[in-house]
């Protein structure tokens, strides 16, 4: 399955004159484009398709997202076997409920 997943944007930096991001998604970061979302800023919440940053949303959507795609037991494999597989491990740091 391909889904869109939230997450978090910590770091913003250029490579091969790409703009990229380092994504928390609940504890597992990976490297995103913002090549179609460019002004985009560290702490924003971005949906991400297939390495892409496709769209921003509100922190309250994104976690939500993420604690239902974790229920669901899809948020691992979204993301290669992270090891966010529940509600609870899918917020990102430093974010209480």
């Amino acid at each position: 399955m391909c889904l869109a997943v939230p997450g978090r944007v910590v770091a913003i930096g250029e490579r091969d004159g790409t703009r990229m991001a380092e994504v928390d998604f609940g504890g597992v970061r990976k490297d995103v484009c913002l090549q179609y979302l460019p002004d985009t800023t560290a702490g924003e919440y971005v949906i991400v398709h297939v390495g892409f940053a496709i769209q921003r949303l509100d922190e309250q959507s994104a976690l939500e997202t993420l604690a239902t795609i974790a229920r669901m037991g899809l948020l691992a494999e979204e993301l290669d076997g992270g090891p966010a597989t529940s509600a609870r491990d899918a917020q990102p740091e430093g974010v209480n409920r």
